[in-house]
């Protein structure tokens, strides 16, 4: 699901980008004095977007510069609410645990992230970790990111997260599977001063 959204969003982006691009070099080619196709509606330099017999048209008409506020303004609301969409990190609030009894409870998302954190964070070697849950609430994904010290194996560290902490939280919530994408890195040690 999460690939087919970036997939949309990109075809999205990509088509709007076209037509902006091409837009702006018809209005540049004709700002120049350069041929453009016969429906264009700029066709010279001194061409305007609303001429006076265009704004004077609708001038009569009481509704027709309220609608057209309004459009732009749903235009602008819709934009700045899709930056803000691709701004925001999915985090997933709240985990389905299986209770035994057929209907299931729930955890909240923010609570297991503080359990993993703290595990991970306690781990010999690792200087502080950060969780995201992401996904479904059914099935749910781990994103991690440790900050190693500097002394620290990677592979071990690695190992110990997948075998205690990830399953740990795996096993006390129930689910058959809890991928995880662990992303690994040093902490950088201060020069020490020796006398």
């Amino acid at each position: 699901m999460q690939g087919m959204l970036r997939a949309v969003n990109r075809v999205v982006l990509g088509l709007v980008g076209l037509v902006l691009v091409c837009a702006g070099g018809a209005v540049l080619a004709a700002g120049v004095g350069l041929s453009v196709p016969s429906w264009w509606p700029f066709d010279g330099r001194s061409d305007v977007l609303l001429s006076d017999a265009d704004r004077a048209r609708w001038r009569d008409e009481g509704w027709w510069w309220p609608v057209v506020i309004a459009a732009l303004a749903l235009l602008l609301v819709l934009g700045l609410w899709w930056l803000l969409a691709q701004l925001r990190r999915a985090r997933l609030s709240e985990v389905l645990v299986e209770s035994g009894d057929g209907e299931g409870a729930l955890l909240r998302g923010r609570a297991l992230e503080g359990v993993l954190t703290e595990e991970a964070s306690s781990l010999d070697g690792v200087a502080r970790a950060s969780v995201a849950l992401t996904g479904r609430r059914t099935t749910p994904r781990v994103r991690m990111a440790l900050h190693l010290e500097p002394d620290a194996a990677p592979g071990e560290a690695l190992t110990r997260i997948t075998d205690e902490a990830i399953a740990h939280a795996r096993d006390s919530a129930g689910l058959e599977a809890l991928p995880a994408e662990v992303r690994l890195g040093t902490g950088r040690r201060r020069a020490r001063r020796v006398s």
